[in-house]
């Protein structure tokens, strides 16, 4: 079964939309620095079942560390709607939070502040990527 979904960052200038396994949609909650900061609910969403509507053109792009994530940020309201996650190289990490209506979620606790054991962990235990 899937799940659809539709979002965007906070002044409405991304949008997206598309497709996730579920219900319940499997979610991560990371406790590294930039999830924590900013409040950030993972949804990996394959590249195939991800559509941007719009705002390509005003995603501002942050890399930091090992530089392999791609933080896209709003320009606009400086929103984190969904970005290129190192642990997923072929999916979009979608915030959670960022969806009009949030679907009924399976959370997992992520360790990021020790990243590389912790996604041993998730790929030892069949959660992918």
């Amino acid at each position: 079964m899937t799940v659809k979904f539709s979002g965007g960052c906070h002044c409405g200038a991304v949008r997206f939309h598309g497709t996730v396994a579920g219900p319940p949609v499997a979610a991560l909650d990371c406790n590294c620095s930039i999830c924590s900061a900013t409040g950030f609910l993972h949804i990996i969403v394959p590249h195939a079942d991800f559509v941007l509507e719009r705002g390509a053109e005003r995603l501002t792009s942050y890399r930091f560390g090992t530089g392999a994530a791609e933080h896209l940020f709003c320009s606009t309201c400086g929103v984190k709607s969904f970005y290129q996650p190192r642990s997923h190289p072929e999916a979009w990490s979608v915030n959670a939070n960022c969806l009009e209506e949030r679907p009924d979620l399976a959370i997992t606790r992520f360790d990021g502040r020790h990243w590389e054991q912790a996604k041993a962990s998730l790929d030892g235990a069949g959660e992918g990527g």
